[in-house]
């Protein structure tokens, strides 16, 4: 049985996630801040015909708790064989270029950027002890410089200094990971689930979390000869779902 780590998947499509993966028979992490409320998550998904699901506390901003979910992970299974960075935030609003506070600016790089970063170095040596490892950044469409440079994109006029700089970075991060473990079976890439309707935008996006869910999955269980180094988005309307950097 496979086993995967999804960050901040209590709610939304971390949760959704959770599901698609279980009912494909893999054993989820399901990585929650607050241990108790994820373990009544998982009560609840239990009681609705979802098994092999743990809740584990992860606050991928905190060290100590990143070493703790690897600790239990290790025991547990040895090895771990699909990490999804999904755990993010938004920041305060508005983001303008001339007066964001730095310190708005770094909260959002300490989750968005740097808490990808801490999670997957740590659990990195689990990974490798994989068959076929795989890695998964969930970015967002914002991360492009391509479309964000075109005044045609739908999007352009959304310019959000912390949330866009901090996806965008990611993704950089992301090309430079795929790249350093090339030759071994890691596929890492970065996942774009679309403008989804989730609480993390009061539920505007047109998208729903199933086909976000469902998405990030396509790109993420792949098989020997899956991709590497690639933005997926589920917003690129044609069939190979590729977006410019």
């Amino acid at each position: 049985m496979k086993s995967v780590l999804i960050t901040g998947a209590n709610r939304s499509i971390g949760l959704e996630i959770t599901k698609q993966l279980s009912k494909k028979g893999l054993f989820v992490y399901l990585g929650t801040r607050d241990l108790e409320k994820g373990n009544a998550v998982v009560k609840e998904l239990n009681e609705n015909g979802f098994e092999n699901i743990k809740a584990i506390q992860i606050d991928v901003t905190n060290p100590d708790s990143i070493a703790t979910a690897k600790s239990i992970v290790e025991k547990e299974q040895g090895k771990l064989d699909i990490l999804i960075n999904n755990a993010g935030i938004s920041g305060e609003f508005p983001q303008s270029a001339f007066d964001a506070p730095i310190k708005d600016i770094q909260n959002v790089f300490d989750t968005n950027f740097f808490g990808v970063i801490s999670v997957t170095q740590v659990f990195l040596e689990l990974l490798r002890k994989s068959e076929s490892p795989r890695i998964s950044n969930i970015t967002s469409g914002l991360g492009s410089l391509t479309l964000h440079s075109d005044p045609n994109w739908k999007y352009y006029n959304f310019k959000a200094t912390s949330y866009v700089t901090s996806k965008a970075a990611l993704n950089a991060y992301t090309i430079i990971l795929a790249y350093e473990l090339r030759d071994l079976p890691f596929k890492v890439n970065v996942i774009d689930p679309g403008f989804t309707a989730t609480d993390f935008n009061h539920h505007r996006g047109p998208g729903t979390v199933e086909s976000a869910a469902s998405f990030i999955i396509k790109h993420t269980d792949t098989d020997e000869n899956g991709p590497t180094g690639k933005f997926f988005s589920n917003d690129i309307e044609d069939e190979t779902g590729i977006s410019p950097w």
